[in-house]
């Protein structure tokens, strides 16, 4: 079985044996974040194929020799609030996806960071033994060495097996982000979901996920920056909202360890200058 990922602007590549081997068609041309780190100016096919083979190359993303401490990567983005939420005390564990293991359960702030800092949404993935070797060796509990599934519900309960109950959980899909709320009653937990891999949802599933989230991405997404209320927001761009008091408290958190100054200001939000946008949005 190959890895499938969706990265740069929602393009579906498939990686096999550490080589990419299908590239599809970008959703999204333009994405600010690509524009200001890498310089693409337009997001084609040859220019994703690139960026995977960087990734590979570059921390061993789908390969044996996966780098799985690695610096933040963005001042704001879900992995970097879940490592801050672990060092702050805010979160006991979180539930996140890695390429050749799955879903992991960590309560190491550095290797939460390693895993998701330059991960794009992961579609599916198989066991790489050096990856899972070196989750297991950092603290981290692969939740299926044999298949390494994707399952953040399952991911959860067995963090509550653990004995965690402040949980902060990626999630791509608003049928799983209701699902969790659900466990999360059952069980007594106290989660902290967080949105993540949103582009080209509907505008159905955004009103979804955004009535069981606490943060979220917002990707290339038109519809959470039409329907999102937030109660803060990071970023103009790609902005991230935290719409539950929770939820901003741990991005507020967050901003205490950014080392760069930071504007705080109160506000009608989102501030979404339409210049600095995806386009086109999806």
């Amino acid at each position: 079985m190959p890895h499938i990922m969706e990265l740069m602007g929602k393009t579906r590549v498939v990686v096999k044996d550490g080589k990419v081997i299908e590239v599809g068609e970008p959703e999204v041309k333009w994405c600010p974040i690509f524009a200001k780190v890498r310089g693409i100016q337009k997001i084609t096919p040859e220019e994703v194929k690139k960026n995977m083979e960087f990734r590979i190359s570059d921390f061993g993303i789908f390969t044996d020799k996966r780098r799985l401490e690695l610096e933040d990567f963005v001042g704001f983005g879900a992995t970097e609030v879940m490592m801050t939420g672990l060092r702050s005390g805010l979160l006991d564990t979180t539930v996140t996806a890695c390429d050749g293991a799955g879903t992991v359960i960590t309560s190491n702030p550095t290797l939460v960071q390693g895993m998701g800092g330059r991960m794009s949404g992961l579609v599916e993935t198989e066991p790489i033994e050096g990856i899972i070797k070196g989750i297991t060796e950092r603290g981290g509990i692969v939740l299926d060495p044999l298949t390494a599934k994707l399952d953040s519900v399952a991911g959860v309960r067995k963090a509550a097996e653990l004995g965690h109950k402040k949980i902060a959980v990626t999630v791509p899909f608003a049928e799983t982000a209701k699902e969790l709320r659900k466990l999360e009653a059952e069980l007594g937990l106290d989660l902290i979901i967080i949105g993540v891999h949103v582009t080209g949802i509907s505008r159905e599933e955004a009103q979804i996920l955004l009535e069981n989230v606490d943060i979220t991405t917002s990707c290339a997404s038109k519809f959470m920056r039409d329907l999102a209320k937030p109660l803060a927001q990071v970023g103009t761009a790609v902005p991230l909202f935290a719409l539950t008091q929770k939820g901003k408290e741990l991005v507020v958190e967050r901003a205490k360890e950014i080392e760069s100054p930071i504007l705080i200001n109160s506000m009608p939000l989102p501030e979404l200058p339409e210049n600095k946008q995806p386009r086109e949005l999806k």
